[in-house]
């Protein structure tokens, strides 16, 4: 019988630089349609929409216990999102991760060798400084950092 037990934090050597996951971001072809299936057929609410042109994503935020579910619609041919959905289809995009101090966390993921997308943040939705670490260097996952005051 194998039993997972859970370590405590007094037993792991340094401190964390992340606090919690923000937020799960997920590529979708079409924003309304998919809010549709998470309030529907989940039950999630919809907490707001809001368009990041700097990005060129429309974006649709569904809290769910502290987190959030992320959709994000394409609102150019080139933006990120198009091209993550013409490559890889509709799904998980990026899982962001909520730090307390993102230039220092940047500076930390530097420090271990981490390949940076954003060497210095920039704005997200919500008004959130974000940063992006490359998946070469995460095991293949797209790794947002994120810091709301």
């Amino acid at each position: 019988m194998n039993i997972i037990k859970k370590v405590p934090k007094s037993m792991i050597g340094g401190s964390s630089v992340v606090s919690k996951v923000d937020h799960i971001g997920i590529a979708v072809s079409n924003l309304e349609e998919s809010i549709k299936f998470y309030e529907e057929v989940l039950g999630l609410k919809l907490h707001g929409t809001e368009t990041v042109e700097e990005q060129k994503v429309k974006v649709a935020f569904l809290p769910v216990g502290d987190t959030e579910v992320e959709l994000l619609e394409a609102t150019s041919p080139d933006s990120p999102i198009a091209k993550f959905i013409e490559a890889k289809g509709q799904g998980v995009q990026h899982i962001a991760f909520k730090v307390d101090d993102i230039e220092a966390a940047l500076e930390d993921m530097k420090a271990k060798g981490i390949r940076l997308i954003d060497e210095k943040p920039r704005y997200g939705a919500g008004g959130a400084k974000i940063a992006f670490l490359h998946p070469k260097s995460t095991n293949g996952v797209l790794i947002e950092l994120c810091e709301r005051k």
